[in-house]
C-alpha cells in the first residue's frame, strides 16, 4: 500500500471515529457537554472545537497556506454546527489528499509555527501521522470523560473500523451479484 492510500484510509477512519464518538456524546445534554472537566480545553465541546481548529491549522500547512488564525474558543458554540464543521473539514482534507500526487507524501512540509512564527520542516507523512494520532488521542480523552458523564463508551478502534468497512464492502459485492 502506498503512503497516499494509507493516509486516505486514515482520513476516512478519522471521519468514522468522529461519528462513533458523536453518536455516544449525543446522549448527553448541552450542559454536560459544556461542563468544565479535566480536559486540556475544559469541556467536551471545547475540546472538539479545538480539534476542529487543529485540523484547519494542519490542513492550511499541508496546502502551503498561511494560517493566521490563533485558537480562540469557541469556533462553533452550537453542538450540531460543530459536528458538521468537523465532518466537512475532514472530508475536504480527504478529498484534497486524494488529489495529491504520490510524490507529495514523500515530500517535506515547510511551515511556520502558529505563535512564534518560527520556520519548521517536517516530512509530510510525519505531519499526517501527527495529525491523525493526535486526533485519536483527543477522542480517547473526550470519550473517557463522556462515559464518566453517562454517555456509552464508544468503540473507535481502527480495527473495528476496518472490520466494519470490510463487512460493508462484502455486502456491497453480494448485493451487486446477479
Amino acid at each position: 500500500m502506498s503512503f497516499k492510500q494509507y493516509f486516505l484510509y486514515q482520513a476516512d477512519y478519522q471521519h468514522w471515529a468522529n461519528d462513533v464518538l458523536f453518536n455516544a456524546l449525543d446522549r448527553l445534554d448541552d450542559p454536560a457537554r459544556n461542563s468544565n472537566q479535566k480536559l486540556f480545553f475544559g469541556s467536551i465541546h471545547g475540546s472538539l472545537d479545538h480539534l476542529l481548529f487543529f485540523f484547519r491549522k494542519w490542513d492550511a500547512r499541508l496546502k502551503g497556506e498561511a494560517h493566521a488564525e490563533v485558537y480562540t474558543p469557541v469556533l462553533h458554540a452550537d453542538w450540531r454546527e460543530l459536528k458538521n464543521a468537523l465532518r466537512q473539514e475532514l472530508r475536504a482534507m480527504q478529498r484534497w489528499l486524494g488529489s495529491q500526487p504520490e510524490s507529495f507524501f514523500d515530500g517535506k512540509l515547510e511551515y511556520r509555527r502558529t505563535r512564534s512564527d518560527e520556520p519548521q520542516s517536517i516530512w509530510v507523512r510525519d505531519a499526517l501521522t501527527h495529525v491523525f494520532t493526535y486526533a485519536a488521542l483527543e477522542r480517547g480523552h473526550i470519550s473517557a470523560v463522556g462515559s464518566g458523564l453517562g454517555a456509552p463508551f464508544p468503540d473507535m478502534s481502527y480495527y473495528t473500523y476496518r472490520r466494519e468497512m470490510g463487512e460493508h464492502l462484502e455486502n456491497l459485492r453480494k448485493g451487486s451479484l446477479p
